[in-house]
């Protein structure tokens, strides 16, 4: 298991590389200002998509990210 300050790097750095300092700034803002449940965000953010679908983006992601 990593640690709580390898996930909160990770994520931050996961953040400016696919947002940008700016816009990481401001997602982070955002979630500081908004009353945010995360359990409620999660079950809406792939409501649309089928388990053979979200299957599929699993894999795709740990092919081109080379994860065993």
């Amino acid at each position: 298991m990593r640690t709580d300050t390898l996930i909160k790097n990770e994520g931050m750095m996961a953040l400016r590389n696919n947002l940008g300092m700016v816009e990481m700034e401001h997602f982070i803002l955002l979630i500081q200002r908004d009353t945010f449940d995360y359990t409620k965000w999660q079950d809406n953010l792939l409501e649309d998509l089928s388990i053979e679908e979200i299957s599929e983006r699993a894999a795709q992601y740990r092919m081109v990210n080379d994860i065993k």
